[in-house]
């Protein structure tokens, strides 16, 4: 088992130019990365909340591999011109920002002031601005996408739409639905909203791109082929979390989920534990897997079947692995799996089992009966009709159905 000390992420101190503006270089492996502004409402809580992961929107943007300008303005927002003329010059003097030709622009606020679209106005190089919990009700010289709470009434306020202005609404949420410490967080539209924005900024800002595909095989090589929890948990964020969703087995926090890996995922697995991909679908933030986890179950295998001694037998096991990736790091990892067909394989689930409520329509299913009825559930014929559409016939389990118990069961 690996001892070694755990390995150092980037990282890179924020700096408070004024009392309202603060410099953040980006929290990535690469170190550089294109300009951002960031505009917030003065008086929002911006500090880490211990309910989630979800980082301030200062540290989640610097983590996706931009430069962040974050400038706290209040509602009249008066003086937002003259902070956006400095957040920029100081932007062009950061030696991590690789470019402020083409700067994105994110507010978190519950109204578009005049004075922000002036400063938009004023400078050419703001290429498109995302808004959070308002929507301009003037043109605005960029494309703009706007993310709006939406409760049963409908949307809180009158959108205009053009071409180039997209608009997405939140079923449930409230305005600062974004903000991981305010009441109106809710870390599934939150996390929505992001992936949009970022599909949104990076072709108008040319980037940043990275190699989302290599990033995911180096963690999976340093889990299964390396076997090191350091290397493993280098490539993720400050942090991160894995779920397991069948056991509810992983990790929530960087100490977490390292001591996870290293007592329970990496050295629990079998020596001959493989990773057969069958498909891939690469997002702007995320990756989404279709294998199958191949090994001898020569162990207890906590993670996967927690409690069962060694079978000796094989396994091939479909998964589907949901991976969140922020900047070059994984955030989170979302894998699932049919645990039916795992107990099926190992010879731990029978074919029949009794039912144990009336069945109308029959005789005897009045209670006056048993029935069993057939577990609608397969063993390898899983992996064999995911790997080959074609190695199992589709539709025999609509065939099944229950049968008299003979002997009676106390």
């Amino acid at each position: 088992m690996s001892s070694k000390p755990p390995l150092a992420g980037p990282s890179a101190s924020c700096v408070e130019v004024t009392a309202e503006i603060s410099m953040q270089p980006p929290l990535s492996w690469r170190g550089a990365g294109p300009g951002l502004i960031l505009v917030v409402a003065a008086d929002l809580d911006l500090s880490h909340h211990g309910k989630t992961l979800d980082p301030p929107p200062l540290q989640k943007w610097a983590e996706e591999g931009y430069a962040v300008a974050q400038i706290r303005v209040d509602d009249h927002a008066s003086a937002l011109p003259g902070q956006l003329a400095v957040a920029l010059a100081e932007l062009a003097k950061l030696p991590e920002c690789s470019s402020v030709d083409k700067v994105g622009l994110v507010v978190i606020h519950r109204k578009v002031s005049e004075s922000l679209i002036e400063a938009v106005q004023a400078h050419p190089e703001i290429v498109a601005a995302v808004f959070y919990g308002c929507s301009p009700n003037v043109e605005v010289p960029v494309p703009v996408l706007c993310h709006l709470a939406r409760n049963s009434h409908g949307i809180h306020e009158p959108v205009l739409r053009k071409e180039g202005h997209a608009v997405h609404t939140y079923p449930g949420s409230r305005d600062m639905f974004s903000i991981p410490t305010h009441a109106d967080y809710r870390s599934g539209s939150a996390a929505v909203a992001h992936t949009r924005s970022l599909a949104f900024l990076k072709p108008l800002m040319n980037g940043p791109y990275f190699d989302l595909e290599a990033i995911w095989d180096d963690h999976t090589h340093h889990e299964f082929a390396d076997r090191s929890v350091e290397e493993t948990m280098a490539t993720m964020v400050a942090e991160p979390y894995v779920n397991h969703v069948p056991t509810l087995t992983g990790g929530i926090g960087r100490q977490s989920l390292t001591g996870f890996y290293r007592d329970h995922f990496i050295f629990s697995n079998s020596d001959d534990a493989a990773l057969e991909l069958i498909s891939r679908t690469v997002g702007v933030d995320r990756i989404v897997d279709e294998f199958l986890f191949n090994c001898t179950h020569d162990r207890v295998i906590d993670w996967l079947i927690p409690g069962i001694p060694p079978t000796f037998l094989p396994l091939s096991i479909p998964f589907t692995a949901i991976v969140n990736i922020r900047g070059d790091r994984l955030y989170h990892e979302h894998i699932a799996w049919d645990q039916g067909t795992v107990l099926r394989q190992l010879g731990l689930l029978p074919e029949y089992l009794l039912f144990p409520y009336p069945i109308s329509g029959i005789a005897g299913g009045d209670g006056s009966k048993q029935f069993e009825f057939h577990v609608p559930v397969a063993g390898v014929q899983t992996a064999h009709k995911l790997r080959d559409e074609n190695a199992v016939p589709s539709n025999e389990m609509l065939e099944f159905s229950v049968r008299e118990l003979k002997d009676k069961v106390q």
